[in-house]
């Protein structure tokens, strides 16, 4: 007899639309568990929140199925709506950072079995200003490839995509003059690239965020790169980007509950791989708990 109730959402067209060739198998095993399943498929970006956060009864479960993006909508509007449900990640994006941070299985089917029989951890979440993000806030060099990159192009060729069009973005160095305030400290200059996160994965690059990420301690990971001019400095930006450390001249890293971050003209951010807008000002406070997920 059923007696739990669950809600899915799901963008059928995330990663290469594998969803659309497992999705009932997917709705089998969430049902063989015992639950009444509410389904919903997305219909256009944004629309994830606007169902999560507006969906009426008790329901036990919300289920995700897509990639990053929805998955930061799907929490977004849980949050917003002041409910504390259970999430489940069925990840099929092409990237997929936090699940591999969650060690959640890529494999669809294998990730729908952890969601009905995983354990319950919870994660910080992030604020962004008036906005939320679950593992990554990020301005600068190559952090709009992911929402610039064509959908049909992902779905063709996958995490490649992302590489093609960063390759395209190689001469175009952007320089921000800040003011980075945290833990009591100010660091002012000119930069090419920051991220805020809480994930053992950014851009499918582990470590790139450090040794210890720890998803529930409260506290963010921190990546500041400063302008570079010469092609020997700019081998520090490879440095802070793909081994997760570079000369302190030039990289700052640290670890912060809450900053503040403000530009003399406005910059744009990107969050979980989507457009998070621009703005002179952002403030960003880590969320210490703030969502129970179902992991191994």
């Amino acid at each position: 007899m059923l007696h739990k109730k669950l809600f899915f959402v799901y963008n059928p067209h995330a990663g290469k639309a594998r969803i659309r060739s497992n999705l009932l198998d997917i709705i089998d095993i969430l049902s063989r568990a015992g639950y009444e399943i509410t389904v919903h498929p997305t219909m256009e970006r944004g629309d994830a929140a606007v169902a999560t956060a507006g969906i009426s009864g008790d329901y036990d479960l919300v289920v995700c199925c897509g990639g990053d993006g929805t998955l930061n909508e799907t929490i977004t509007g849980l949050l917003k709506s002041g409910r504390d449900i259970p999430i489940g990640y069925i990840p099929a994006g092409s990237t997929n950072d936090f699940a591999v941070s969650l060690g959640i299985p890529s494999q669809m089917m294998k990730a729908a079995d952890l969601v009905v029989s995983g354990n319950r951890y919870r994660c910080d979440m992030g604020a962004f200003n008036e906005r939320f993000f679950v593992y990554v806030a990020a301005f600068g060099l190559f952090t709009d490839v992911s929402y610039d990159t064509d959908q049909n192009l992902k779905n063709t060729l996958g995490h490649s995509a992302y590489i093609l069009e960063g390759a395209k973005r190689l001469g175009e160095v952007v320089n921000y003059h800040l003011k980075a305030s945290f833990n009591a400290m100010v660091i002012e200059g000119d930069f090419m690239f920051g991220m805020v996160t809480n994930s053992k994965s950014v851009g499918g690059f582990k470590g790139i965020t450090g040794p210890d990420v720890d998803l529930s301690d409260g506290e963010f990971e921190v990546l500041l790169v400063r302008t570079m001019k010469t092609p020997l400095e700019f081998q520090e930006v490879l440095r802070a980007f793909f081994l997760g450390k570079g000369d302190a001249r030039y990289v700052y890293t640290f670890k912060t509950s809450h900053m503040i971050i403000e530009t003399d003209t406005e910059v744009a951010w990107t969050l979980d791989g989507e457009y998070g807008g621009s703005v002179k000002k952002a403030e960003i406070t880590n969320l210490k708990s703030a969502v129970e997920m179902i992991v191994p």
